[in-house]
């Protein structure tokens, strides 16, 4: 009794690799091991290349924006139409200024998702609405769970290595930040672009690392989620090939059905040949259907004894010919037309039949 509890808490034990149907059924409800610290670093380095490319002309597009509206714009009176005229103007240009680094933001968010999913995908599982989300207790779980402690312990390390890099940059450039009260505005906006670029490629390259460690986690929760217990795989097989017990009650249905069907035909027949007990084989000749006689019904033992019963009752004749009834068995299956070989054999058997019905 004890061993046999062993063996089903064993048998329940999630030791198993998940199975590639369980992986497909998975990313078709959109579970994939991701990180999206992969993501947020593939769109911030984006972006600060965005930045570095084009950022003389982001400046150069603000500056003449700023001179426009503190020459010009400045002295027009407010109305309806000059407001309206200098807010789509201002978005045109905010547009601009923005254009680049939007485009390149969305480039990066779609390839970071592509890299980790490998390939498109696209579920609305995850939105779809799940009472058990609103349990308290496995909102409780979730909280105080590993994963929890997990995120906790990356938050409190991208805070500090960030704010290290940042106390750091400006530490090394305090000097010149100090100084910029005797500098103009164009050289002020160009040291903080500078240092601005300096700390988010240092940012950048710091949270990389915490990426990394992130995704190795995250594929490593991932596979432990996906484990499988023997009975989880037994239970999939069966599932996917079809319970023997379900499959061999279906079986034995459809040959029944299978039978019934052909014993419906023996009535029709011209002739059944036996062997006599063991082998039963009715045939037809109908020269609109078939160039030569085609078998109805076949069948052995208690199947060629039902035929007998049947034709006795229908009154169709029974020939017994050992050979050819065991030959046309074999070789002939039910609706094919016999063999050229057998066409003497059956032609002799059908004449002996038209002679007895009169027929000839």
């Amino acid at each position: 009794m004890q061993l046999k509890m062993d063996l089903q808490f064993f048998s329940g034990e999630k030791t198993e690799k998940a199975t590639p149907k369980k992986r497909q059924d998975e990313r078709r409800k959109g579970r994939v091991a991701k990180s999206q610290d992969i993501n947020t670093v593939i769109l911030l380095t984006f972006c600060l290349f965005a930045l570095f490319i084009f950022g003389g002309f982001m400046l150069e597009t603000m500056t003449l924006l700023f001179i426009e509206a503190f020459t010009n714009l400045i002295h027009w009176d407010v109305t309806s139409e000059s407001v309206a005229y200098v807010f789509n103007g201002a978005s045109l240009e905010a547009a601009k200024i923005l254009a680049p680094i939007m485009l390149l933001a969305i480039i990066a968010g779609i390839s970071s998702n592509l890299i980790q999913t490998r390939g498109f995908l696209l579920s609305t599982e995850p939105l779809k609405f799940d009472l058990k989300r609103l349990d308290p207790i496995q909102g409780a779980k979730r909280i105080f769970s590993v994963r929890a402690l997990v995120e906790l312990l990356k938050s409190l390390l991208k805070i500090t290595f960030i704010g290290t890099i940042t106390f750091v940059v400006i530490w090394l450039y305090k000097d010149e930040v100090l100084m910029l009260i005797f500098k103009n505005a164009e050289n002020a906006l160009s040291l903080f672009g500078r240092i601005a670029i300096i700390m988010g490629f240092a940012a950048t390259a710091a949270l990389l690392f915490l990426a990394v460690l992130d995704y190795l986690y995250q594929r490593y929760d991932f596979e432990k989620n996906m484990r499988m217990s023997k009975q989880d795989i037994k239970d999939e097989y069966k599932n996917m090939e079809g319970d023997p017990l379900i499959k061999s009650k279906i079986k034995e249905q459809q040959r029944m059905m299978a039978t019934r069907r052909m014993m419906a035909e023996v009535p029709e027949a011209d002739v059944v040949i036996t062997n006599p007990t063991h082998y039963a084989i009715a045939l037809k000749y109908d020269e609109e259907k078939a160039l030569a006689p085609y078998v109805v019904a076949k069948g052995m033992d208690r199947t060629a004894l039902k035929i007998r019963e049947i034709a006795e009752k229908h009154q169709v004749v029974t020939v017994e010919d050992k050979p050819l009834a065991r030959s046309l068995y074999g070789m002939v299956e039910i609706g094919e037309s016999i063999p050229e070989e057998f066409y003497q054999a059956v032609a002799e058997v059908l004449a002996y039949v038209y002679q007895l019905e009169n027929k000839v």
